[in-house]
């Protein structure tokens, strides 16, 4: 039997809080969804999003020689590859997240569609060690649930929170959250550690999230 604390004896940090509850219950329901909206509209959803990101390379500040990390998609993630596909034709610089030992933020490793890729844990794929670390400027984020403010539901590990946390600290990068349209959600119960997305994309439209929209307009762009 594997081995296990009961909740009581666990420390008080580390003891569920109704917003932990919440978003327990919430991840089982939309894993849900999202696996029916992947079986219906899959590769339409990712051609969708490609068209929506590549009409708006300025705002999102992607050019050439900008870096753009995306991820290897897991079960029902929305598919990126065909968009990082396009945007490392136009030499946008593309990459790919990657687990690296204890580490306890993604790091991230220069990718392009004909590289080999190896297995890695979270049953995704990312590449080797070999492969040139890199920064990101934009920052293509899967998830299970978002909401207008940029509030975001992950698998609940907080890979994405502490990277992005890391990041920022740095002045970067964009972050914009991937999903389906009925992963559009009027609110994503969230707390201190939570970090929001700039931007939200599906395959019905991208948009600024609330704490960005007020930011001037600079044009756009089209590959």
């Amino acid at each position: 039997m594997e081995a296990f604390l009961p909740i009581a004896s666990l420390p008080m940090d580390q003891q569920p809080t109704p917003i932990d509850e919440q978003k327990r219950r919430l991840r089982k329901r939309m894993r849900a969804l999202r696996l029916v909206a992947d079986q219906k509209e899959g590769p339409n959803a990712a051609r969708q999003v490609t068209g929506h990101v590549l009409g708006h390379l300025a705002e999102l500040g992607i050019r050439p020689g900008a870096v753009v990390a995306g991820y290897w998609p897991i079960i029902t993630e929305l598919d990126v590859r065909p968009l990082m596909a396009r945007l490392d034709a136009a030499g946008i610089v593309c990459a790919l997240p990657a687990i690296v030992g204890e580490c306890d933020v993604l790091r991230f490793r220069r990718w392009r569609p004909t590289d080999d890729v190896e297995i890695a844990s979270l049953d995704t794929r990312q590449p080797p060690a070999s492969a040139p670390e890199v920064i990101p400027d934009v920052l293509l984020v899967p998830l299970l649930a978002v909401d207008r403010s940029g509030n975001r539901l992950g698998q609940g590990k907080g890979w994405y929170d502490r990277t992005l946390a890391a990041l920022r600290r740095q002045g970067r990068p964009v972050a914009v959250g991937i999903g389906f349209d009925v992963q559009v959600i009027a609110h994503v119960p969230h707390g201190p550690g939570d970090e929001t997305m700039d931007w939200v994309a599906s395959e019905q439209a991208i948009e600024a999230s609330a704490v960005k929209a007020a930011a001037p307009s600079i044009g756009q762009g089209q590959l």
